[in-house]
């Protein structure tokens, strides 16, 4: 079988929906795959460090479930981790609200912000990582605030920035930005690498890409490269 080291946006999303609804694989059971495998990563990236602190910025979708699953890995671990989420916990749906849910019966930190203020500036100063799970591969849209703000100031904090999936603001397929993009060291990527991290603006955003099985069954890369993925 010949390697496939790359795929658009749109190949990936049929990857999801296939494994998904013709094979049965439950899409928590994937988000769950991604979250806890990704923090695995960011731990050896912390590992040296005592009482080492992380900051998680979320948004409303997808990346969103991500970025939960991180965060309670991350402190079962021992990371002192706190989530941020950009806008309001009633806008999450689907597999990322149940995920914020399981976050908030645990008594995990989730702080709802609609901007970064001193409180906020306080722990990113403390943090040895920021992990960017705001936007995944489905942006197709200029970014605006709040969120246009805080990927302003992350970029600016001098921290290492882990994305996840890949980094807010870059088109997946084209390596086109939508205005803004986080700037990240490493970008922990799921199942694939995108075609769009090597693209354009690409490779000035990625950073490391470290690309990590979350079970979707590699056969069905067989489907996209013979054109028939329907």
């Amino acid at each position: 079988m010949t390697k496939v080291k790359s795929i658009t946006v749109e190949q990936m999303q049929w990857l999801d929906r296939f494994a998904i609804e013709r094979i049965g694989i439950p899409s928590l059971c994937l988000m769950e795959n991604a979250g806890s495998k990704a923090a695995r990563e960011i731990i050896k990236d912390i590992k040296r460090k005592k009482n080492a602190h992380a900051c998680i910025f979320c948004g409303l979708g997808n990346n969103a479930g991500d970025g939960f699953v991180i965060a309670r890995h991350l402190i079962n671990a021992g990371v002192h981790a706190k989530v941020f989420l950009v806008g309001k916990s009633n806008g999450l749906k689907n597999d990322a609200l149940i995920n914020y849910r399981i976050l908030k019966k645990c008594k995990y930190p989730v702080v709802e912000m609609a901007k970064i203020d001193k409180n906020i500036q306080k722990e990113i100063k403390k943090a040895d990582i920021l992990v960017d799970a705001l936007f995944g591969t489905g942006l197709s849209r200029v970014i605006h605030d709040p969120f246009k703000s805080v990927i302003e100031f992350l970029n600016k904090a001098k921290k290492k920035i882990i994305a996840i999936d890949i980094p807010s603001g870059l088109d997946g397929t084209t390596g086109e930005i939508y205005g803004i993009c986080i700037k990240a060291q490493k970008t922990i990527t799921f199942a694939y690498a995108k075609k769009g991290f090597t693209q354009k603006h690409g490779p000035e955003v990625t950073g490391k890409v470290v690309v990590l099985d979350i079970g979707i069954p590699k056969k069905l890369i067989e489907k996209i490269r013979s054109g028939s993925c329907r």
